[in-house]
């Protein structure tokens, strides 16, 4: 979405394929970090954007065995918002939806799913898309893959891909407002057990991690464990953890980290979770895929414009985006390891880090840029036609 509005505002000729009829789904993150802010600011989105219903947060917190402890300081970013946004995804990506529409060039087609690549002498130049009624075809001069962690575009362009053990799944549900809940607080961790609570104002979407392949054995022991299990690492759940009463209200989410190791080919380019695949750890997958938008408009708007895209150009996207997408997957896979490690009776290294932060603001400070930023932060460079 964000790569079609800065294509359009460049004068490009655009269409994007959503194949639901709406956005309105439980997405993973709702965070809009602060260097994504800083992007909408530069496209003079940033007022209107902040009018959305939406949180701020300025400390990012863990509560361990019922200690608040701080893990991240946005306060002194150098970046225009000192803070974590959280809105919905899907009210996100409806702002961004009806800015381009602004545009000439901006054309939003729901209800409509690529479904294969379409081939000429060993170029992409299109894909076929099934709609409700019927099957047709897109012919484009680029092709851009953005269609997630299980992208079928990928698939189907067979490229290679290389994939990084995680030892984590995580169980997502949604949970009902407690009465005087807590503060913001986004990690909760006691015995060895961690989960994570997005306030949605009437509800929390909570992920519990769990150690990969474990959900039978949640299940076998049963609906009223596992009710105790939220309650064990939140306490003020207490009141409404009865409302997880089936596990058809639990939802798995098989976590993994990959990336391609070529991320286009003649007429096709990856982005975003299609070319990097980052798990839930820090929320900073939304954040990545927005900056190589940003970073493939830069580099092919104009040339794009000009029909003048090598493959030369699209190699240029992953030149630029990959280095920092191999160090945060690093980082995730590191702290995937410190978690599914801190079994109950060997919680040492997590308490310790965590003590650590509470002592030592300089490093809550650089957590926090690397968060909020992250090690190659994009810029617009593009201009509007």
């Amino acid at each position: 979405m964000m790569l079609g509005y800065l294509l359009a505002r460049s004068g490009v000729e655009v269409i994007v394929l959503e194949k639901h009829a709406d956005f309105f789904r439980d997405f993973r993150g709702d965070t809009i970090h602060p260097a994504t802010a800083d992007v909408l600011a530069e496209l003079g989105l940033l007022d209107d954007f902040l009018k959305l219903p939406h949180d701020k947060l300025h400390i990012a917190q863990i509560n361990l065995n019922g200690t608040f402890v701080p893990i991240a300081d946005f306060s002194e970013l150098p970046t225009r918002c000192k803070f974590m946004t959280f809105v919905p995804q899907w009210d996100f990506l409806n702002f961004i939806a009806q800015k381009g529409k602004g545009f000439p060039g901006f054309h939003l087609l729901t209800n409509h799913e690529a479904v294969d690549l379409i081939r000429e002498d060993g170029k992409v130049v299109g894909v076929s898309v099934r709609t409700p009624t019927d099957q047709m075809e897109v012919r484009a001069d680029l092709v851009v893959a953005t269609d997630g962690r299980h992208s079928l575009m990928r698939e189907k362009a067979n490229l290679p891909v290389q994939t990084f053990g995680v030892p984590i799944d995580v169980l997502w549900m949604r949970i009902p407002m407690p009465p005087n809940p807590p503060e913001n607080t986004l990690g909760y961790f006691s015995k060895g057990q961690f989960m994570v609570l997005l306030n949605r104002r009437d509800y929390y979407q909570c992920g519990l991690l769990i150690p990969k392949g474990t959900f039978p054995a949640f299940q076998e022991v049963g609906i009223k464990a596992f009710q105790q299990k939220l309650v064990d690492c939140a306490p003020f759940l207490q009141p409404v953890a009865s409302e997880i009463d089936s596990w058809d209200k639990v939802s798995l989410l098989t976590v993994r980290i990959d990336r391609l190791t070529k991320w286009s080919m003649p007429g096709l380019l990856c982005i975003g979770d299609a070319a990097h695949a980052m798990s839930p750890a820090g929320g900073v997958g939304i954040n990545l895929a927005i900056q190589d938008a940003v970073a493939t408009a830069n580099l092919l708007a104009e040339k794009i414009k000009q029909r003048t895209v090598t493959d030369g150009d699209l190699a240029s996207v992953q030149a630029r985006r990959e280095p920092p997408t191999i160090t945060i997957q690093n980082m995730q896979v590191f702290l995937h390891k410190q978690i599914v490690n801190a079994r109950p009776g060997n919680t040492g290294r997590i308490r310790f880090l965590l003590t650590m932060l509470r002592f030592l603001p300089f490093l809550r400070r650089r957590i926090a840029r690397f968060i909020a930023i992250g090690p190659l932060p994009e810029h617009v460079h593009t201009h509007q036609s």
